[in-house]
């Protein structure tokens, strides 16, 4: 499987969530993954490309050719494609996937973690999801997709189509073995 991994482009976080997302690469790629990710050298990402290269797996990153400014990119990807565009680099990573793990980030990680469940709600796509929730940092926004089901702003069933975890090898399983189908538009909308 290819796996996006969504996550931090700083360093300027506590060091823990970079060493379990290097670890959890090295993993992936020892059971024979292969990464999709935004080719950043630094924070999660970099963590995430620097235990794939360790273990030896295939590494796919694509970025935007404005951000090719030395120490940005992760010199060791196996193949780099440039884009011209953000919405492209999104475009080639949610293609080039079959399963996404949406890493402790910020504010892009946000944006493509709900970019990529609103295609699979509008049936879009039926890949498996995975929030790594490392040191409970997802809680306050699972909380709050709870309240917007509470609220009655999105449907309950929309809460299936992603599971979070904090242990690598449950996560590893689930993303092994999804064998989700595209949803029925009709039945997430409320109405």
């Amino acid at each position: 499987m290819n796996i996006c991994i969504y996550g931090a482009s700083s360093d300027a976080i506590d060091p823990v969530y970079l060493k379990r997302v290097e670890v959890l690469g090295e993993n992936l790629a020892k059971r024979g993954h292969g990464l999709v990710f935004g080719a950043g050298a630094k924070g999660v990402m970099g963590a995430a490309a620097r235990g794939f290269h360790k273990a030896g797996g295939n590494i796919k990153g694509v970025a935007p050719t404005f951000f090719n400014v030395d120490g940005i990119l992760f010199e060791h990807c196996t193949e780099f494609v440039p884009t011209e565009t953000m919405r492209e680099r999104k475009q080639i990573m949610e293609d080039s996937a079959d399963g996404f793990i949406i890493a402790p980030g910020g504010i892009g990680t946000f944006e493509e973690f709900f970019e990529i469940l609103t295609l699979k709600q509008l049936g879009r796509h039926a890949k498996p999801i995975a929030i790594y929730n490392v040191n409970g940092y997802y809680d306050a926004m699972l909380a709050m997709l709870n309240k917007s089901v509470k609220e009655n702003f999105m449907r309950e069933v929309t809460l299936d189509l992603y599971k979070v975890f904090d242990d690598d090898d449950a996560m590893i399983h689930y993303l092994e073995n999804s064998d989700e189908e595209l949803v029925d538009v009709v039945k997430m909308k409320i109405f």
